[in-house]
């Protein structure tokens, strides 16, 4: 590599200098986040937590409850924080269209943001942001019980959630708002061009007529949530499902009400 260097100095003079500036910044902003994501680690052991996904069933129900628990946004999740009267402890993003179309929303979020690796450019350095995953992404399905190493998205940011609160140590992971079900055509991760109100999520404006879009892929994303329940349930911990009237038939299934 040095060999390399020397080579493009000689003929490109300051481009290896600002090479090298860059690897250095990167190589830091990797280790900060894996240091941070290894504090992160069992520290919530026997805790419980909500991951909140962004269904419309979330509109027949109370939030406010919520502010008072450990929770979980996801990608544009943040809408929801007048309704729940308090910003998530956590937030979630993976999909690089969200992160794209919404960059600044993202960077002033008041709460930790756990961001895919490979969105790092789109973000400055913040105290508030932790990135999560290796530059090389996998693509083999797989659950990581390590938050440091290559994360598997699973065709769906709440099995990412899922797996970075099993490696904080949550017991149990609670679901609302995942509703498992999409109205429209297309193929699954195509990605589309919204055309009007959005009738997917809890708000018309989530994704709104002219925004950018992947379309689901509930079939792995089924696959991944039977990964994550063999996951818990190995080591004695539960997921279980508390949104009103979703298709997700994984987890059990508990009554929101009867939680707090």
């Amino acid at each position: 590599m040095r060999r390399e260097f020397a080579w493009l100095e000689e003929r490109v003079p300051g481009l290896v200098l600002s090479a090298r500036l860059l690897l250095w910044y990167t190589e830091r902003r990797g280790r900060e986040s894996r240091r941070r994501l290894r504090e992160l680690q069992g520290r919530y052991h026997g805790r419980r937590c909500f991951i909140i996904g962004n269904g419309p069933s979330l509109n027949a129900m109370d939030l406010k409850p919520l502010a008072n628990e450990i929770t979980f946004g996801l990608n544009r999740g943040y809408l929801l924080y007048d309704r729940i009267g308090a910003p998530t402890t956590f937030h979630v993003v993976v999909n690089p269209l969200v992160a794209e179309q919404w960059t600044g929303d993202l960077e002033r979020l008041p709460n930790t943001k756990l961001i895919s690796w490979s969105l790092r450019r789109l973000f400055p350095a913040d105290a508030d942001t932790v990135y999560w995953g290796r530059p090389t992404i996998s693509m083999t399905p797989r659950f990581c019980l390590d938050a440091t190493r290559d994360i598997w998205s699973g065709a769906t940011v709440t099995y990412v959630a899922l797996q970075l609160a099993y490696a904080m140590g949550f017991n149990p992971v609670i679901l609302v708002g995942v509703g498992h079900r999409y109205h429209g055509d297309g193929k699954p991760h195509q990605e589309v061009v919204a055309a009007g109100e959005d009738p997917n999520h809890f708000d018309p404006g989530y994704f709104a007529k002219g925004v950018r879009w992947n379309l689901p892929d509930l079939e792995t994303s089924e696959l991944s949530y039977a990964l994550a329940r063999h996951y818990y349930h190995l080591v004695g911990r539960q997921v279980v499902d508390a949104t009103v009237g979703g298709d997700l038939r994984v987890f059990p299934k508990v009554d929101y009400a009867s939680l707090f």
